[in-house]
């Protein structure tokens, strides 16, 4: 079995399963979710119950250059009405410098998931629109499926991404978490 059809398996039968036709139903411009959703859910079904990491909030990300923050309102307000006791939070990668200073302006919506903290957290689905499962794993899957918390390239001396790695080792005790190493140039 391939790792994206492994993944697919883990979570067709997780709340990610039950939410994801209905994100392609908002019908958002390349929209992706990624995150911790997709990370926890992984974990928990590899590591068990002792893993305490759960789904605190589903990451949509979409690219639409000619967007605004009441797009991102509307979609969440759509999801929120189909599923409250889920908590959505929908970004447009096109508009994220503007309201998170320092940030550089993304070309994609695959340029922003690429530059999230840690690499099994850059890892984005989606339902294509004749339903069948996409994928996009910019650092592959290897660190999700061994339990690897690493900081991508953009965030290998992140205070924030090392702040991230410790929480979730609090939580689940069987991940391990690795430091890019620097590279002579």
């Amino acid at each position: 079995m391939n790792s994206y059809t492994r993944l697919e398996m883990l979570l067709v039968n997780s709340p990610i399963g039950t939410v994801l036709p209905a994100i392609a139903k908002v019908n958002l411009p390349n929209w992706w979710l990624a995150g911790g959703a997709v990370r926890n859910t992984v974990w928990h079904s590899i590591f068990g119950e002792n893993c305490r990491l759960v789904i605190k909030d589903f990451d949509i990300a979409f690219f639409d250059p000619e967007g605004d923050r009441s797009q991102e309102l509307a979609a969440k307000a759509t999801l929120t009405e189909q599923f409250p006791h889920y908590t959505f939070d929908v970004k447009n990668q096109a508009s994220f410098a503007r309201w998170r200073p320092g940030d550089k302006t993304y070309s994609s919506t695959e340029d922003g998931i690429t530059n999230w903290l840690h690499t099994a957290t850059a890892v984005g689905v989606r339902l294509d629109l004749q339903g069948q499962w996409q994928f996009f794993t910019p650092y592959g899957l290897d660190d999700l499926f061994s339990g690897i918390i690493r900081p991508t390239p953009p965030h290998t001396h992140n205070p924030d991404a090392e702040r991230k790695a410790a929480e979730f080792l609090q939580k689940c005790p069987f991940v391990v978490a690795l430091q890019r190493k620097k590279t002579a140039i």
